[in-house]
């Protein structure tokens, strides 16, 4: 088969490849033939008319630039976001500190899921050992059940994975934490407490994107480990 010439290309130059492959290994070519920068021309990214090399590399370098920048205010945001969440954290770990008794412990729970993360609707799930403080406490976010209640083999595969888990719920896993025709929940977290889980902290939210099944959980799996341990301080 034979190769049809190029319109408006001399084929007797070599291949453009070959041409590309010189000028990367010969960096400094333009600064040897300086005058060629003036006269070389390319087509304008944005119309018809023409612009000199150096034109065509200024408009890369600012593309090139607003991208870095729109990167660097994207970092910025975000590392407010966290900054931010580790001090409602911190708050949270705080408070937690401070609370002598069960009941206190629970208000503190309350008063930071409220004030520092939104959370109104949550409700937190033991399984206590007999005799322990906690049954002595009386709180609408607070349930006692026994480790062997058949309703939390609803739960097995998040006790099983240890880990928090966000998103949509099932109507019946909804209905058993949040109550049944009560309580809009649109999405919730849900958070198993200690290793082996001795414990649930679910939090509801009528918005469905608040919790979704793709966003980081390692907030929630700190604030399961402040949980727990303040809880085992308590009966301990």
């Amino acid at each position: 088969m034979s190769k049809q010439p190029v319109r408006g290309v001399d084929t007797n130059f070599p291949p453009e490849e070959t041409i590309a492959d010189y000028l990367r290994q010969n960096l400094d070519f333009f600064e040897r033939h300086a005058s060629l920068l003036s006269k070389l021309e390319l087509p304008h990214s944005r119309g018809a008319a023409t612009v000199s090399l150096i034109e065509r590399q200024v408009a890369v370098l600012r593309e090139k630039n607003d991208k870095l920048e729109a990167r660097l205010r994207e970092l910025i945001e975000v590392a407010r976001d966290n900054d931010a969440l580790s001090g409602k954290i911190h708050r949270l770990a705080c408070r937690l500190l401070r609370a002598r008794t069960p009941t206190t412990l629970i208000d503190a729970i309350e008063g930071s899921l409220r004030e520092d993360f939104g959370a109104s609707e949550w409700i937190l799930l033991l399984w206590p050992a007999p005799n322990s403080p906690f049954m002595q406490v009386t709180s609408r976010h607070l349930r006692l059940i026994d480790a062997a209640a058949p309703e939390l083999k609803m739960f097995e595969t998040l006790f099983e994975s240890g880990r928090p888990r966000c998103g949509q719920i099932r109507d019946s896993h909804r209905d058993y934490l949040f109550g049944a025709g009560t309580i809009e929940i649109g999405s919730a977290a849900l958070v198993p407490l200690g290793t082996p889980v001795a414990g649930l902290l679910a939090i509801g939210s009528p918005d469905t994107e608040r919790f979704h099944p793709t966003m980081s959980t390692d907030y929630l799996a700190r604030i399961s480990q402040l949980v727990h341990e303040a809880i085992a301080g308590q009966v301990s």
